[in-house]
């Protein structure tokens, strides 16, 4: 790899900003696509899917063959309310590869004790977030029950379009949270992203179970569009 395509490469996962470089087997000539740049790209469908996917592969394009190596930033969970569902979904989530933060202003909760091995921010929402740098490759639970705390936090999760944003919560809770956040100037549109109640229907009834059903939802909207994606398409019939 040239090291003008390295250093460019470098600069896009250090901003936490996806890339692909595609490799022309033939002749051995590299280029570096930016995800900002795919749109404009002549291999743009192509692109698009093995972003989605997050795989890098060979591909058969109009002029041979190329090999596209995907670089996609690492996914982050962001959590707020050091409480006992965290306490179960923290390693859950480290155990398949998520880098998990913590934030909750309650000292008492957000310790290094309870949560060992964790980065914990005891911080309200408006200033443990923004230096967070919260992305598309995040997923933003918030399980505090308190709208001092997660209210903010989710307006703020939003604004990042996060891949992935649940609420704890029974649904005549969250019918008060969203008249709160309607209140504050978010749209129906952008409220309807948010999951809650939280997790998949397991009926889940233990903080250990209600962590599992997070994960799996999280899990399953981070690859939904992949395997939608790769889904091959139905066939017509003939009249």
């Amino acid at each position: 790899m040239k090291l003008a395509i390295l250093a460019a490469l470098n600069g896009e996962r250090a901003a936490r900003r996806a890339a692909i470089v595609v490799t022309d087997t033939a002749s051995g000539e590299q280029r570096l696509v930016k995800a900002a740049d795919i749109a404009a790209d002549p291999l743009r469908e192509l692109l698009e899917k093995h972003l989605r996917m997050g795989k890098s592969g060979m591909a058969e394009v109009a002029h041979g063959r190329v090999f596209l190596t995907v670089y996609v930033p690492p996914p982050r969970l962001v959590i707020t309310g050091a409480v006992h569902i965290s306490q179960a979904l923290a390693p859950m989530a480290k155990l398949v590869g998520y880098d998990v933060t913590i934030v909750d202003p309650r000292t008492a909760f957000a310790s290094v004790e309870r949560f060992p091995d964790v980065k914990v921010i005891a911080e309200w929402p408006d200033v443990a977030l923004p230096p967070l740098g919260i992305d598309h490759y995040t997923a933003f639970v918030a399980l505090t029950h308190d709208p001092k705390i997660d209210d903010p936090a989710l307006i703020h999760a939003l604004a990042r379009d996060c891949f992935y944003i649940g609420a704890l919560g029974s649904r005549k809770t969250h019918a008060r949270r969203v008249e709160r956040l309607k209140q504050q100037g978010l749209s129906d549109a952008a409220i309807a992203r948010i999951h809650a109640p939280i997790g998949l229907d397991i009926n889940a009834a233990t903080p250990a179970e209600i962590a599992v059903a997070i994960m799996a939802q999280i899990t399953q909207r981070l690859r939904e569009e992949a395997e939608a994606e790769a889904a091959p398409a139905p066939i017509k019939a003939v009249s």
